[in-house]
Protein backbone atom coordinates (compact mmCIF):
# COMPACT_ATOMS: atom_id res chain seq x y z
CA UNK A 1 0.00 0.00 0.00
CA UNK A 2 1.30 3.48 -0.89
CA UNK A 3 1.55 5.46 2.33
CA UNK A 4 2.66 8.95 3.23
CA UNK A 5 2.92 10.24 6.78
CA UNK A 6 2.83 14.04 7.00
CA UNK A 7 4.47 14.58 10.36
CA UNK A 8 4.85 17.53 12.72
CA UNK A 9 7.66 16.94 15.21
CA UNK A 10 7.18 19.87 17.56
CA UNK A 11 9.47 22.79 18.35
CA UNK A 12 12.71 20.86 18.82
CA UNK A 13 12.80 19.04 22.14
CA UNK A 14 12.65 15.31 21.39
CA UNK A 15 10.57 14.70 24.51
CA UNK A 16 7.82 16.88 23.00
CA UNK A 17 7.49 14.78 19.82
CA UNK A 18 4.16 12.95 19.87
CA UNK A 19 4.37 9.15 20.23
CA UNK A 20 2.29 8.78 17.04
CA UNK A 21 4.87 10.86 15.16
CA UNK A 22 7.72 8.63 16.40
CA UNK A 23 5.77 5.52 15.39
CA UNK A 24 5.21 6.93 11.89
CA UNK A 25 8.90 7.77 11.45
CA UNK A 26 9.91 4.31 12.66
CA UNK A 27 7.49 2.73 10.17
CA UNK A 28 8.92 4.74 7.25
CA UNK A 29 11.80 3.75 5.00
CA UNK A 30 12.26 7.26 3.57
CA UNK A 31 12.30 10.64 5.31
CA UNK A 32 11.84 13.91 3.43
CA UNK A 33 12.65 17.14 5.25
CA UNK A 34 14.81 20.20 5.62
CA UNK A 35 18.02 18.79 7.09
CA UNK A 36 17.83 20.65 10.41
CA UNK A 37 14.56 18.90 11.28
CA UNK A 38 16.18 15.49 10.85
CA UNK A 39 19.20 16.59 12.89
CA UNK A 40 16.91 17.59 15.77
CA UNK A 41 15.39 14.09 15.78
CA UNK A 42 18.81 12.47 16.17
CA UNK A 43 18.87 8.68 16.53
CA UNK A 44 15.18 8.39 15.67
CA UNK A 45 16.18 8.80 12.01
CA UNK A 46 18.91 6.17 11.95
CA UNK A 47 18.58 3.44 9.32
CA UNK A 48 16.31 5.54 7.12
CA UNK A 49 16.99 7.01 3.70
CA UNK A 50 17.22 10.77 4.10
CA UNK A 51 16.04 13.18 1.41
CA UNK A 52 17.27 16.60 2.53
CA UNK A 53 16.09 19.52 0.42
CA UNK A 54 17.11 23.07 1.43
CA UNK A 55 14.93 25.98 2.44
CA UNK A 56 13.06 27.35 -0.55
CA UNK A 57 12.50 23.88 -2.01
CA UNK A 58 9.19 23.26 -0.28
CA UNK A 59 7.34 22.34 -3.48
CA UNK A 60 10.15 19.96 -4.41
CA UNK A 61 9.92 18.32 -1.01
CA UNK A 62 6.17 17.78 -1.29
CA UNK A 63 6.47 16.37 -4.83
CA UNK A 64 9.32 14.08 -3.81
CA UNK A 65 7.40 12.75 -0.81
CA UNK A 66 4.35 11.98 -2.97
CA UNK A 67 6.52 10.32 -5.63
CA UNK A 68 8.32 8.14 -3.08
CA UNK A 69 5.06 7.08 -1.46
CA UNK A 70 3.44 6.41 -4.83
CA UNK A 71 6.39 4.18 -5.76
CA UNK A 72 5.59 1.95 -2.79
CA UNK A 73 8.00 3.35 -0.20
CA UNK A 74 6.45 4.20 3.14
CA UNK A 75 7.48 7.82 3.46
CA UNK A 76 7.42 10.50 6.16
CA UNK A 77 7.38 14.15 5.14
CA UNK A 78 8.64 15.95 8.24
CA UNK A 79 8.42 19.52 9.49
CA UNK A 80 9.07 21.05 12.88
CA UNK A 81 6.18 22.45 14.90
CA UNK A 82 2.78 21.47 13.56
CA UNK A 83 3.11 20.52 9.89
CA UNK A 84 -0.35 21.91 9.21
CA UNK A 85 0.52 25.43 10.41
CA UNK A 86 2.54 27.41 7.83
CA UNK A 87 4.19 24.16 6.83
CA UNK A 88 4.24 21.31 4.34
CA UNK A 89 0.83 19.70 4.77
CA UNK A 90 -0.95 22.38 2.79
CA UNK A 91 1.41 21.88 -0.18
CA UNK A 92 0.69 18.16 -0.28
CA UNK A 93 -3.03 18.77 -0.53
CA UNK A 94 -2.63 21.62 -2.98
CA UNK A 95 -0.70 19.31 -5.30
CA UNK A 96 -3.41 16.66 -4.95
CA UNK A 97 -6.05 19.31 -5.64
CA UNK A 98 -4.23 20.36 -8.81
CA UNK A 99 -3.91 16.76 -9.92
CA UNK A 100 -7.66 16.27 -9.56
CA UNK A 101 -8.26 19.48 -11.52
CA UNK A 102 -5.95 18.22 -14.27
CA UNK A 103 -7.84 14.94 -14.53
CA UNK A 104 -11.17 16.74 -14.62
CA UNK A 105 -9.88 19.10 -17.30
CA UNK A 106 -10.78 22.18 -15.26
CA UNK A 107 -9.93 25.48 -16.88
CA UNK A 108 -6.78 27.01 -15.45
CA UNK A 109 -5.62 23.67 -14.04
CA UNK A 110 -1.94 23.06 -13.51
CA UNK A 111 0.26 20.78 -15.55
CA UNK A 112 0.60 18.22 -12.74
CA UNK A 113 0.07 14.80 -14.23
CA UNK A 114 0.67 12.26 -11.51
CA UNK A 115 -2.50 10.18 -11.17
CA UNK A 116 -0.57 7.75 -8.97
CA UNK A 117 -0.53 10.39 -6.23
CA UNK A 118 -4.26 9.99 -5.77
CA UNK A 119 -3.79 6.37 -4.66
CA UNK A 120 -1.49 7.31 -1.78
CA UNK A 121 -2.88 6.85 1.72
CA UNK A 122 -2.08 10.05 3.64
CA UNK A 123 -2.05 10.52 7.40
CA UNK A 124 -1.35 13.92 8.91
CA UNK A 125 0.16 13.79 12.40
CA UNK A 126 0.08 17.07 14.36
CA UNK A 127 2.84 18.48 16.49
CA UNK A 128 3.21 21.18 19.13
CA UNK A 129 3.45 24.54 17.38
CA UNK A 130 5.93 27.29 18.19
CA UNK A 131 3.18 29.51 19.60
CA UNK A 132 2.09 26.75 21.98
CA UNK A 133 5.66 26.09 23.08
CA UNK A 134 6.25 29.80 23.62
CA UNK A 135 3.03 30.29 25.55
CA UNK A 136 3.86 27.38 27.84
CA UNK A 137 7.26 28.88 28.61
CA UNK A 138 5.72 32.05 30.02
CA UNK A 139 2.49 30.72 31.51
CA UNK A 140 -0.84 31.01 29.70
CA UNK A 141 -0.51 33.68 27.04
CA UNK A 142 -3.04 31.96 24.75
CA UNK A 143 -5.66 31.76 27.49
CA UNK A 144 -8.26 33.62 25.43
CA UNK A 145 -8.98 34.14 21.72
CA UNK A 146 -5.86 34.31 19.59
CA UNK A 147 -4.70 34.22 15.98
CA UNK A 148 -1.51 33.71 13.98
CA UNK A 149 -0.27 35.93 11.17
CA UNK A 150 2.70 35.27 8.92
CA UNK A 151 4.58 38.45 8.06
CA UNK A 152 6.18 36.93 4.98
CA UNK A 153 4.90 38.61 1.83
CA UNK A 154 6.59 36.14 -0.51
CA UNK A 155 3.31 34.33 -1.11
CA UNK A 156 0.74 36.72 0.36
CA UNK A 157 0.46 40.39 -0.68
CA UNK A 158 1.45 42.83 2.07
CA UNK A 159 -1.88 44.64 1.66
CA UNK A 160 -3.66 41.44 2.73
CA UNK A 161 -1.33 40.92 5.68
CA UNK A 162 -1.77 44.53 6.80
CA UNK A 163 -5.55 44.18 6.67
CA UNK A 164 -5.35 41.06 8.84
CA UNK A 165 -3.20 42.86 11.42
CA UNK A 166 -5.77 45.65 11.63
CA UNK A 167 -8.54 43.06 12.03
CA UNK A 168 -6.61 41.28 14.80
CA UNK A 169 -6.15 44.61 16.53
CA UNK A 170 -9.80 45.54 16.24
CA UNK A 171 -10.82 42.10 17.50
CA UNK A 172 -8.35 42.33 20.42
CA UNK A 173 -6.81 38.95 19.63
CA UNK A 174 -3.53 37.75 21.09
CA UNK A 175 -1.37 37.64 17.95
CA UNK A 176 1.51 35.28 17.22
CA UNK A 177 3.67 36.40 14.33
CA UNK A 178 5.39 33.73 12.26
CA UNK A 179 8.20 34.54 9.79
CA UNK A 180 8.64 37.93 11.50
CA UNK A 181 11.83 39.00 9.68
CA UNK A 182 14.44 37.74 7.26
CA UNK A 183 17.63 39.10 5.74
CA UNK A 184 15.62 40.76 2.99
CA UNK A 185 12.57 41.70 5.09
CA UNK A 186 13.21 43.86 8.13
CA UNK A 187 10.41 46.44 8.12
CA UNK A 188 7.19 44.43 8.36
CA UNK A 189 7.46 43.64 12.08
CA UNK A 190 7.86 47.27 13.10
CA UNK A 191 4.93 48.19 10.88
CA UNK A 192 2.85 45.47 12.52
CA UNK A 193 3.86 46.81 15.95
CA UNK A 194 2.73 50.31 15.01
CA UNK A 195 -0.61 49.00 13.77
CA UNK A 196 -1.29 47.08 16.99
CA UNK A 197 -0.33 50.12 19.08
CA UNK A 198 -3.41 51.80 17.58
CA UNK A 199 -5.60 49.23 19.36
CA UNK A 200 -3.86 48.22 22.60
CA UNK A 201 -1.70 49.79 25.31
CA UNK A 202 2.02 50.42 24.85
CA UNK A 203 2.57 48.30 27.98
CA UNK A 204 1.03 45.19 26.36
CA UNK A 205 3.34 42.22 27.07
CA UNK A 206 5.22 40.69 24.14
CA UNK A 207 6.99 37.33 24.12
CA UNK A 208 10.17 36.91 22.10
CA UNK A 209 10.91 33.19 22.02
CA UNK A 210 14.00 32.16 20.07
CA UNK A 211 14.90 28.54 19.31
CA UNK A 212 12.07 27.40 21.55
CA UNK A 213 12.73 24.19 23.55
CA UNK A 214 16.16 23.80 21.91
CA UNK A 215 19.55 23.95 23.61
CA UNK A 216 20.11 27.63 22.83
CA UNK A 217 16.58 28.75 23.70
CA UNK A 218 16.12 32.33 24.88
CA UNK A 219 12.96 33.91 26.28
CA UNK A 220 12.30 37.62 26.71
CA UNK A 221 9.19 39.45 27.84
CA UNK A 222 9.03 43.08 26.73
CA UNK A 223 6.49 45.85 26.19
CA UNK A 224 4.80 46.33 22.83
CA UNK A 225 6.39 49.76 22.41
CA UNK A 226 9.83 48.14 22.93
CA UNK A 227 9.38 45.63 20.10
CA UNK A 228 11.99 46.17 17.37
CA UNK A 229 12.84 44.07 14.33
CA UNK A 230 16.57 44.35 15.08
CA UNK A 231 16.05 42.08 18.11
CA UNK A 232 14.31 39.36 16.08
CA UNK A 233 15.29 36.76 13.46
CA UNK A 234 13.60 33.91 11.58
CA UNK A 235 14.15 31.57 14.53
CA UNK A 236 12.13 33.87 16.81
CA UNK A 237 8.44 33.62 17.60
CA UNK A 238 6.80 36.94 18.45
CA UNK A 239 3.56 36.77 20.44
CA UNK A 240 1.74 39.96 21.37
CA UNK A 241 -0.79 39.92 24.20
CA UNK A 242 -4.23 41.49 23.95
CA UNK A 243 -5.40 44.55 25.88
CA UNK A 244 -6.04 42.44 29.00
CA UNK A 245 -2.93 40.22 28.97
CA UNK A 246 -1.02 40.46 32.24
CA UNK A 247 2.72 40.34 32.91
CA UNK A 248 3.30 39.29 36.51
CA UNK A 249 6.63 39.12 38.33
CA UNK A 250 7.28 36.93 41.38
CA UNK A 251 10.88 37.44 42.42
CA UNK A 252 12.98 35.98 39.62
CA UNK A 253 9.95 34.39 37.97
CA UNK A 254 8.00 36.12 35.21
CA UNK A 255 4.69 35.01 33.79
CA UNK A 256 2.27 36.20 31.13
CA UNK A 257 -1.36 35.15 31.07
CA UNK A 258 -4.44 36.30 29.22
CA UNK A 259 -7.60 36.26 31.39
CA UNK A 260 -10.69 34.52 30.08
CA UNK A 261 -13.16 36.46 32.15
CA UNK A 262 -13.17 34.56 35.43
CA UNK A 263 -12.63 37.75 37.45
CA UNK A 264 -16.35 38.17 38.11
CA UNK A 265 -16.75 34.56 39.18
CA UNK A 266 -13.66 34.79 41.37
CA UNK A 267 -15.16 37.90 42.98
CA UNK A 268 -18.48 36.14 43.55
CA UNK A 269 -16.70 33.17 45.09
CA UNK A 270 -14.78 35.46 47.41
CA UNK A 271 -17.99 37.27 48.44
CA UNK A 272 -19.73 33.94 49.02
CA UNK A 273 -16.84 32.72 51.15
CA UNK A 274 -16.87 35.93 53.18
CA UNK A 275 -20.66 35.69 53.70
CA UNK A 276 -20.33 32.06 54.76
CA UNK A 277 -17.58 32.93 57.23
CA UNK A 278 -19.61 35.79 58.66
CA UNK A 279 -22.66 33.56 59.00
CA UNK A 280 -20.64 30.96 60.90
CA UNK A 281 -19.27 33.61 63.26
CA UNK A 282 -22.77 34.96 63.95
CA UNK A 283 -24.09 31.44 64.53
CA UNK A 284 -21.24 30.68 66.92
CA UNK A 285 -21.82 33.93 68.82
CA UNK A 286 -25.54 33.20 69.09
CA UNK A 287 -24.87 29.69 70.45
CA UNK A 288 -22.50 31.10 73.07
CA UNK A 289 -25.07 33.68 74.14
CA UNK A 290 -27.78 31.02 74.46
CA UNK A 291 -25.46 28.82 76.52
CA UNK A 292 -24.72 31.70 78.91
CA UNK A 293 -28.44 32.43 79.38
Amino acid sequence: MSRLFVVGTGPGDLSLVAPRALTAIQASSDLVAYGLYLDLLGDVCQGKTHHDLPLGEEIGRARLALNLAASGKTTALISSGDIGIYAMATLVFELLDQQLSFQEGSSGSSHENHPEWLDVEIEVIPGISAMQAGASRVGAMLGHDFCTISLSDLLTPWETIEQRIHSAGQGDFVVSFYNPVSRKRDWQLNTARDILLQYRPASTPVLLGRQLTREDESIRIIRLDELDAKDVDMFTLVSVGNSESRHIVNGSKEWVYTPRGYRKKLGQAADSSADSSQSKDESKQKSEEEAQS
